[in-house]
């Protein structure tokens, strides 16, 4: 990616926002912009938000760059406020999946939005990528339309849609759009706006890498690999699930095929990933410009989901943990693409100038915080390893797992003036952990200065059986890891928690598997908080496996949880102690056969 610093539009420095207004515009001395871009998000200036990225990105190559954030729906009139755009539309329904935001597990509307302002409910539509593409659409038959974002990326083949209990086809055919950006999107949207620019049609651009392209003609992309089609998947769920394998493993950026697949009035065409990003590119990225705060419209209303990244630095990109309920590995890829040092360090010292800093550095990390290394060399040239993964069943013996440039890192944030603390928030992989040689000194130090009375990790499950259909570790660790932690607290003198994550209804899970994990929990003397309750998401292999009941990598039946009733028991058995759930767990012991557990005794989970 060039990423050529020849940009025309640069913000005053009195105003550091793009435009979402005519006014706005026209104090720029624009009278037109190049593009587009429409997201479901409230517009804050961050790098966190997509479509901040995405804007400053266009925005450095010298492009004109409007913005239209949480249009008014109902009508076509918000969407035409910055006028028609020269080059392309590009539509995103935000950092969420708009029908994960919108409702809960249980199918109930949620009431707050983290990403509205002061996380109002209901400015953004559900489906609102097809939505805002429709309304595209009907002010402007010709623009060019290119999708992107969470919601497009998952859903850019025929997938299960858990909200409809339905298989819906790809985004890409049902939104009216000319291509779908999948991934994070950086070098496809440099590409494909240069040939935009260049005057070339957007019907004729079909292979750039990381972008999925419709046609009529099975045979127009030669040496492509034929997926089952909308309508064989729709009715036959082991169609289904050998179409989600063959999608899965071919998602590497060094030998991955164009797969095709009919979807009835349109054939969609995907193309390899895009090449992961290098560090001087992520650091261009994270470089650019932004304001680092909502857009003054909002009038100081809070945007729940900036607070909580407003003073956190991501290292990286990418996940080899390969969960299946985890939709990173389809959309940011299981390769690690970190910054360098020093641009992280750059970001931490702007921090500390900004408005409202307390000398607080709320996280470090990405999607998982020390992933802070390519998981392989191999990895880094030739993409993640077909058929196998990196830590399941067990580290791979090829994987890097130091945590030395991590910990300097980390050292180098908490020494800068103005730092009093910089904390680890975003999640330890124990079981990566675990595998570094030196793995105690990284722990302690960890313990020492970078936990905030709480650390948090994900175990999920303790149940063998739930473990390898979630592709996670095997409990041994997390009994391992926890020992370690308590351990190492009370030697340093601290008095420190776990905060676990744990699971319920998760494809795999039976009633056995959730008193299992009730009975460790009781054992470990541990109290969460929070229980999630799984939910399908499309482009996961769980969900795949929800709807199939089929495991798409080993070809195996599962059993899938759908009943309320043992839904709810296995939920309750997870926070057994709460008044709320008695009469639930009662009613799930007596149903195993575990009155034993019922009692006065210290065995028994409930009185």
């Amino acid at each position: 990616m060039s990423f050529k610093n020849i940009s025309r539009s640069t913000p005053k420095d009195d105003f550091p926002f793009l435009p979402i207004t005519k006014r706005e515009m026209t104090a720029r001395g624009w009278d037109g912009i190049d593009f587009l871009l429409i997201t479901g998000d409230a517009y804050v200036d961050h790098p966190t938000f997509g479509h901040a990225v995405v804007g400053r990105l266009l925005e450095s190559l010298g492009y004109r760059v409007g913005i239209v954030p949480q249009p008014k729906w109902r009508s076509a009139d918000d969407f035409a406020r910055l006028g028609r755009p020269r080059l392309a539309a590009l539509v995103t329904a935000g950092n969420l999946d708009s029908m994960l935001s919108n409702y809960s597990s249980i199918g109930k509307r949620r009431r707050r939005d983290a990403y509205s302002p002061d996380g109002e409910p209901g400015l953004r539509p559900d489906r609102a990528t097809i939505v805002y593409c429709n309304r595209i659409r009907e002010l402007w038959k010709d623009v060019p339309l290119i999708i992107g974002g969470l919601e497009a990326s998952l859903r850019r083949i025929a997938h299960y849609d858990y909200w409809s209990d339905s298989v819906r086809r790809s985004i890409l055919a049902d939104s009216r759009a000319d291509i779908l950006a999948y991934g994070m999107a950086e070098t496809s949207l440099e590409q494909i706006a240069a040939r935009l620019a260049a005057g070339e049609d957007i019907s004729m651009i079909r292979d750039v890498p990381g972008t999925c392209w419709k046609t009529h003609d099975i045979s127009s992309a030669p040496g492509s690999l034929e997926l089952p089609s909308f309508d064989d998947v729709r009715g036959n769920k082991k169609a289904f699930a050998e179409a989600f394998r063959v999608f899965y493993e071919e998602q590497n950026f060094a030998d991955g095929r164009v797969l095709m697949q009919d979807n009835g009035p349109w054939i969609v065409a995907q193309n390899p990933p895009s090449l992961p990003l290098s560090p001087d590119e992520m650091d261009r990225v994270y470089g650019f410009p932004y304001a680092r705060m909502p857009h003054p419209s909002y009038g100081g209303k809070e945007i729940p989901a900036f607070k909580e990244v407003s003073f956190s630095l991501t290292s990286h990109r990418g996940c080899f943990g390969e969960c299946a309920f985890c939709a990173i590995a389809s959309h940011q890829g299981r390769v690690i693409q970190p910054r360098s040092r020093e641009s992280i360090v750059r970001e931490a010292k702007i921090l500390t100038d900004m408005p409202g800093f307390k000398g607080y550095i709320h996280d470090v990390g990405g999607p998982t915080a020390n992933f802070r290394n390519p998981q392989c060399e191999k990895a880094t040239v030739l993409g993640p390893c077909r058929g196998k993964s990196c830590l399941f069943p067990k580290p791979c013996g090829s994987l890097e797992t130091s945590h030395k440039d991590y910990m300097e890192l980390l050292r180098a944030v908490r020494a800068l003036p103005g730092v009093r603390k910089v904390f680890v928030r975003s999640g330890i992989r124990y079981d990566y952990l675990l595998a570094d040689p030196q793995w105690e000194a990284f722990l302690k130090e960890l313990c020492a200065w970078h936990v905030s009375g709480q650390l948090k990790i994900a175990p999920e499950h303790i149940s063998s059986g739930t473990l390898r259909r979630m592709r996670k570790p095997a409990g041994g660790a997390t009994r391992r890891f926890i020992e370690a932690y308590r351990k190492i607290n009370k030697k340093i003198g601290k008095d420190q928690f776990i905060v676990p994550y744990f699971m319920s209804g998760h494809p795999g899970c039976n009633l056995q598997d959730a008193l299992d994990l009730a009975l460790f929990i009781k054992d470990s003397s541990l109290r969460p908080e929070q229980v999630q309750e799984f939910t399908p998401t499309p482009g996961t292999i769980a969900s795949c496996m929800y709807h199939a009941e089929i495991d798409p990598l080993t070809g195996e039946t599962v059993h899938v949880p759908k009943d309320a009733e043992e839904k709810r028991m296995q939920r309750a058995l997870l926070q057994y102690w709460l008044p709320k759930n008695r009469q639930t767990v009662l009613m799930a012991l007596r149903k195993m056969g575990r009155s034993d557990l019922i009692g006065g005794s210290k065995k028994c989970l409930i009185k």
